[in-house]
């Protein structure tokens, strides 16, 4: 098989979702036969330094000509005129868990800037893969043609089915990352308005990726006087997060923007009724029997189905046999990898034949 590199900032062991995926796409490709290394650039993209960006010319032009180079996005659109020079020697996969012009919080210039470089950056990209069919739509901004772009969506682990608290307060898990774009203090202020209910809140996610928003959810969490009823644990490994999820009642996530929507997945893969938002493929994930979901930044939609959920056992219960149905219709990671080989493979075939 064709050798791949796979080009991410920082070490893939992050426990993100964006780094979660790419960890476990070199694994499953390995595991399919394919030779697979990765290439670490600097932790500073997708802002890099001078120097950062010398060492990804560096480390790309080192790259062996035909050799499959994924690249993902947090570096794709910054180093774009490295990605066009190294396009016409390298097969160029450009992995986008979501365009970074399109974050929420952005200022006009920064995602004027951001998307300049992803567009050049696209424009040189052999394969376009995305990771949630929500990506699509944005990606067509870019003028990308559909026979270049594929969808890739990501596996969720098989897991045991959560015991829950078994106790009064009932104990509501959100797993995010707190950034602009995951909605904290929505849910924060949504929380507060049923406070009345028997509750407590878990944020498992990184605290230091985005320290400024994680102080505003901080103050938020003060200002509503919700200190004594949330916890903010950071960023945890994978058996304190398996605790969480065994322990948690009713996951949560009132995330603004997803292109798949990994966290909801995974609490559904442990049998647990779902509060969420309708983006990326959350709507396709819960369905109409494993939790109620509301609009995007609707904090009165997202106060009613919490104070539904909060208040009535049997719903709970419902919502709850219909996530453990859904656990066993998930795609595994397994099923993730033979997607992208499939699509890799075809690569192989284009290059081959050109």
């Amino acid at each position: 098989m064709t050798p791949i590199v796979l080009a991410a900032p920082g070490p893939l062991e992050s426990r993100t979702g964006g780094y979660i995926y790419d960890r476990r796409m070199v694994e499953g490709l390995r595991q399919l036969g394919w030779q697979v290394d990765v290439l670490e650039l600097d932790s500073s993209f997708p802002h890099p330094t001078p120097a950062a960006l010398e060492h990804a010319n560096r480390t790309l032009a080192a790259v062996r000509a035909g050799t499959i180079t994924i690249v993902d996005s947090l570096a794709l659109g910054a180093m774009a005129e490295i990605i066009t020079r190294e396009a016409s020697r390298l097969p160029v996969v450009a992995l986008v868990h979501l365009p970074l012009a399109a974050a929420i919080g952005l200022d006009r210039s920064d995602a004027a800037r951001l998307e300049d470089g992803e567009r050049r950056a696209l424009s040189a990209a052999a394969l376009v893969v995305v990771t949630g069919k929500a990506a699509l739509p944005l990606i067509a901004q870019y003028a990308v043609a559909p026979s270049r772009v594929v969808v890739v969506e990501p596996g969720t682990d098989r897991a045991p089915l959560a015991h829950g608290s078994r106790r009064s307060p009932l104990e509501l898990l959100t797993v995010a990352t707190l950034n602009p774009g995951k909605g904290h203090e929505i849910l924060l202020e949504a929380l507060s308005a049923v406070r009345d209910s028997a509750w407590r809140l878990t944020c498992a996610g990184s605290l230091t990726r985005d320290p400024a928003t994680a102080w505003r959810v901080r103050t938020t969490a003060a200002r509503l006087q919700l200190e004594n009823r949330v916890s903010f644990v950071g960023d945890l490994d994978c058996r304190a997060l398996a605790a969480c999820y065994d322990s948690a009642d009713v996951a949560v996530l009132a995330t603004q923007q997803e292109t798949y929507g990994m966290a909801v997945a995974e609490a559904l893969a442990h049998g647990l009724p779902v509060v969420a938002t309708m983006t990326g493929a959350i709507p396709d994930l819960v369905g109409d029997d494993a939790g109620l979901l509301v609009p995007v930044g609707d904090t009165a939609a997202l106060t009613a189905a919490l104070a539904r959920v909060l208040g009535d056992s049997h719903l709970r219960a419902r919502l709850a046999e219909g996530a453990r149905r859904r656990r066993d219709r998930l795609p595994t990671w397994d099923d993730a990898a033979r997607v992208m080989s499939t699509a890799l493979d075809r690569l192989c075939g284009v290059h081959a034949g050109g």
